[in-house]
């Protein structure tokens, strides 16, 4: 996958997160994630990772078919600003390859304190110089999203898979690196409760 504008993954000037290490461990705990999770995880992106276009047309369709969901996207027009809309998308299906291919430690911390500054006031509309009137994801959004990212993940498990207990394996480390993640987006939303 070649590296979407704005991604910033391995970029050394990346600010490091305010999360760290020992408190991502605790969350991972709270989250009952294993060692078994991270095998499970890795064996899902060897089959999401190719069927990553579907899987973001999919998720696009639904976010298209919300108007309070897809208005984050909306130009000055009120309009879905589609370059705004791509950009995003590539970095998206970046992340799906990120969670399940990195390792959850200092770099991966720093890239989704990014991720939730983009998210927040703090950077959205900034890495894409949009001029959408929405300044921020609005925090309910976020978390109420991981129920279509998750639950819809079990299928493109499944075409890859015939095993049902490996599908299981697979989708439940998907669901709890997905939760990870949001949690970690949520930081910028309500910083002095951390």
């Amino acid at each position: 996958m070649t590296t979407p504008s704005g991604y910033l993954y391995d970029d050394p000037g990346l600010a490091a997160s305010p999360v760290s290490v020992d408190e991502l461990d605790r969350i991972k705990s709270s989250l009952l994630w294993t060692d078994e999770d991270r095998d499970a995880l890795r064996a899902a992106g060897k089959i999401l990772i190719d069927q990553t276009a579907a899987i973001l047309d999919l998720w696009y369709g639904f976010v298209a078919s919300q108007p309070h969901l897809v208005a984050a996207f909306a130009g000055p027009d009120g309009q879905p600003d589609g370059n705004y809309l791509d950009a995003v998308r590539g970095r998206f299906g970046r992340w799906i390859e990120d969670l399940c291919t990195r390792d959850f430690d200092e770099t991966w911390l720093a890239y989704q304190e990014e991720i939730a500054l983009r998210h927040h006031s703090a950077k959205k509309n900034r890495t894409d110089r949009v001029a959408s009137p929405s300044n921020h994801v609005e925090l309910r959004y976020l978390i109420a999203l991981t129920v279509p990212i998750t639950v819809t993940i079990r299928y493109f498990l499944a075409a890859g898979e015939s095993d049902p207990a490996r599908v299981d394996a697979m989708y439940h480390a998907w669901f709890k690196a997905v939760i990870l993640s949001v949690v970690l987006w949520a930081r910028p939303y309500s910083p002095d409760l951390w």
